[in-house]
């Protein structure tokens, strides 16, 4: 991720520095940058010398004092609060009084890593989308302590890069790892039931619904490994609450090592010769798994929008350009009407009693009061 975010820099003409302490990391982040830039160039979209002069401005190092002239850094290692904090504060030693620091993480706490800092106040999150390059959200997070003046100052930089970007509350997956969390998780329930398979699911999903890739398939396409994480660090983070729950399915497929496309097996098997199973292309079961997983997303974002994680635009935004939705869900909401959809939640409620399926005070109040969301 950090190359990709190097490359998006370096391409709105800064200088960057690429500091890894692996040169075996150093070097893989060299081939990826070079072959980004080849597919570029061999589709038209760059021209060889734009490429060199893009390549020029990045140096590679493992010495994280040549940080010390950067005016912004961007931090995107491992997912671990103490070893981020370890970073940080190393880079705190080095870097001038007034530069910015960034976490890229996707779910990890700002504020608690700014509260090692002697600074706090210039740290905050900057949440790329993998790939960098191609993805044009970015997620801006202030930590408790952080300036409004570097939100304003990181915001208008990064929108300068051709990016699309939203404000989150510092709270566990921010926006989009938060709201699509239903879109794995009530998939993996329906599959663990049996009531369908899951290359069912992922037809209903993206030939019913118009998203892009079924859960399954996206999961593999993550890694089950990096999805399960996200999940299981969301899940802790909001102190067990049952709507974030993982899954033991899931839970095996990592154990195993099986985490998808790039071990080559995961929900599917991608092994050479290995024929992948076919949906079974019911409409009246496919609306059904559509139904309720979407109405459990919309809840979702009712409740981020509720407890003021985001604006109601911004979560629109996130989640068609960070997770490419087929549109906004609070949009969809209305599409649907909020009625219908608290109906379908306190259903799912009445059948489960489980507190996942609990609705959003605000999507009961709404149709109670018969507003919509636009």
């Amino acid at each position: 991720m950090g190359s990709g975010i190097a490359q998006v820099a370096a391409a709105s003409g800064h200088d960057v520095v690429i500091c890894d302490n692996l040169t075996l990391a150093l070097s893989k982040s060299v081939k990826g940058i070079q072959a980004s830039m080849k597919t570029l160039v061999d589709k038209g979209k760059m021209t060889d010398a734009n490429a060199y002069s893009l390549f020029s401005r990045i140096k590679f190092t493992d010495h994280m004092s040549d940080f010390r002239n950067c005016s912004i850094i961007i931090e995107a290692i491992v997912e671990d609060i103490e070893q981020k904090q370890i970073a940080f504060k190393s880079m705190e030693a080095i870097v001038e009084e007034d530069t910015i620091l960034a976490s890229n993480t996707s779910s990890l706490s700002i504020s608690a890593m700014g509260a090692q800092l002697r600074r706090p106040e210039r740290i905050l999150g900057i949440h790329f989308f993998n790939p960098a390059p191609l993805m044009r959200l970015v997620e801006i997070i202030p930590a408790l302590q952080t300036d409004p003046a570097v939100v304003e100052k990181v915001k208008k930089t990064i929108d300068s890069w051709g990016k699309t970007t939203v404000l989150a509350k510092d709270t566990p997956g921010f926006i989009v790892n938060r709201v699509a969390r239903p879109y794995y998780g009530e998939s993996l329930r329906i599959l663990d039931e049996g009531i369908a398979d899951e290359a069912t699911i992922d037809w209903a999903m993206r030939e019913l619904g118009g998203f892009r890739m079924g859960p399954f398939e996206l999961m593999d396409f993550i890694g089950n490994d990096i999805n399960y994480a996200v999940t299981e660090v969301v899940f802790q983070n909001f102190y067990y609450d049952s709507r974030y729950k993982p899954s033991f399915t899931q839970k095996r497929l990592v154990d195993a090592h099986y985490f998808g496309r790039k071990t080559g097996r995961g929900f599917y098997d991608y092994r050479e010769g290995t024929v992948l199973p076919q949906a079974t292309k019911n409409e009246a079961l496919g609306r059904e798994i559509l139904n309720r997983v979407l109405v459990m997303l919309i809840n979702e974002a009712a409740e981020a929008l509720y407890l003021r994680i985001a604006s109601r635009d911004d979560i629109e935004l996130a989640m068609t350009q960070g997770v490419n939705y087929p549109k906004g869900l609070l949009a969809w909401a209305d599409e649907i009407g909020i009625a219908r959809v608290v109906e379908q939640l306190d259903a799912l409620y009445v059948e489960y009693l489980e507190d996942r399926y609990r609705c959003s005070r605000l999507l009961r109040k709404m149709s109670r009061d018969k507003r919509t969301f636009y």
